[in-house]
């Protein structure tokens, strides 16, 4: 279980959170969507401290991450991240950089590690591409390279901080491809994403944001067919 209470994120005079409320349900997958500006970003690296909120609660299973932090290590372990800019290690192979974590972190010997590095890779559909070097991929394989290092982890979520912006149109439906296969497989996928068809298309739950704030939180039957709140409404029109 994930939630947010009262979180509030200031850059110096520039709010980017206001007072943010909102549990993620397990096994669910929610889309954050909204203007360029809105926070997306900054909620989702708020919910593993990647950004430090400035008040509030970051619940997982109950802990508050900010009191709690000799447990953020090994909270860590269960909410993989999935960056814009992949993040990868470039000196590492493909199957190197999905096998590190799970030596440091997990301790488990290398043979273990490369075992299921390989399955991982295999998933996303890279197994022809287990030695190469991130200068050798494309945008999109090395962004798969990304996502199977979260899955190595067998986390109990997911968050993409959006996954697809650094792509081009081709490279970015290889990528949607990959998480929508991990769609109700028992993690719970929180995507903060511009591809509104894709939200549409993946999502249970859109979570709509502006001028750093959640407006709602909305089936995503029910927001692509009323959004609750003008603004969404506006919004959504816009983009489609």
């Amino acid at each position: 279980m994930i939630k947010l209470e009262n979180i509030s994120k200031k850059f110096g005079q520039t709010t980017v959170l206001k007072d943010i409320n909102i549990e993620f349900l397990p096994e669910k997958t929610y889309a954050i969507i909204g203007s360029s500006g809105a926070g997306k970003s900054t909620l989702l690296r708020c919910i593993n401290l990647l950004e430090k909120p400035t008040e509030g609660k970051v619940l997982i299973d109950h802990v508050d991450l900010i009191k709690e932090k000799t447990q953020l290590t090994k909270i860590r372990e269960q909410i993989g991240m999935v960056f814009q800019n992949f993040n990868l290690f470039a000196h590492m192979s493909a199957i190197d950089n999905v096998a590190f974590a799970l030596i440091k972190v997990k301790k488990m010997s290398k043979v273990e590690a490369l075992k299921d590095a390989t399955l991982q890779l295999d998933n996303v559909g890279l197994s022809h591409r287990l030695n190469n070097f991130p200068h050798q991929l494309s945008g999109g394989e090395k962004q798969r390279v990304a996502i199977a290092r979260a899955l190595a982890m067998h986390p109990q979520s997911i968050l993409f901080d959006e996954p697809t912006s650094a792509l081009d149109p081709e490279m970015t439906q290889e990528v949607l491809k990959v998480i929508k296969q991990l769609n109700h497989i028992g993690m719970t996928n929180i995507i903060v994403t511009h591809e509104i068809k894709f939200a549409q298309e993946v999502a249970d739950y859109i979570v709509y944001m502006n001028n750093a704030e959640i407006l709602e939180v909305t089936p995503t039957q029910e927001f692509f067919k009323k959004p609750k709140t003008q603004r969404a409404q506006e919004f959504l029109s816009n983009m489609i």
